[in-house]
């Protein structure tokens, strides 16, 4: 589930295509935005790298974003508790969850929104 439209780019004119790939090749990555050079981080760079090899293989590209889902135990483990208790959340409704066949899928979003108004809840009743 992407929150954003896909953008899709047309394939690059031959010329174009042939003059991307020369400079793929000499291995210069460097990203520019305002004038200043940026190193991107490894995942950022490998996914920039693609995309850009993909057209300069003359091919259309379609950018997505994906959000991250988690299982109930990665959810369990990253909220602090057991996977009952998450089973028990996402039953009562308490947590939004999305099912891949029979699998619970809760968005990381979502977790870490609950988990924080939870624990804003329990200060104000300490506060109180």
């Amino acid at each position: 589930m992407s929150r954003f439209a896909p953008r899709t780019a047309p394939a690059l004119a031959p010329d174009d295509s042939e003059a991307l790939r020369r400079a793929l090749a000499a291995g210069d990555v460097t990203v520019f935005a305002d004038g200043t050079a940026y190193r991107l981080p490894d995942e950022a760079r490998d996914a920039v790298l693609d995309l850009l090899a993909r057209l300069a293989r003359g091919e259309s590209v379609t950018v997505s974003s994906a959000e991250e889902v988690l299982t109930v135990a990665q959810a369990a483990e990253l909220a602090g508790i057991s996977h009952s208790y998450v089973r028990k959340l996402t039953d009562l409704g308490t947590w939004p969850v999305e099912y891949r066949g029979s699998h619970r899928r809760i968005r990381r979003e979502d977790l870490l929104a609950s988990v924080e108004a939870q624990q804003a809840q329990k200060k104000g009743r300490e506060g109180s």
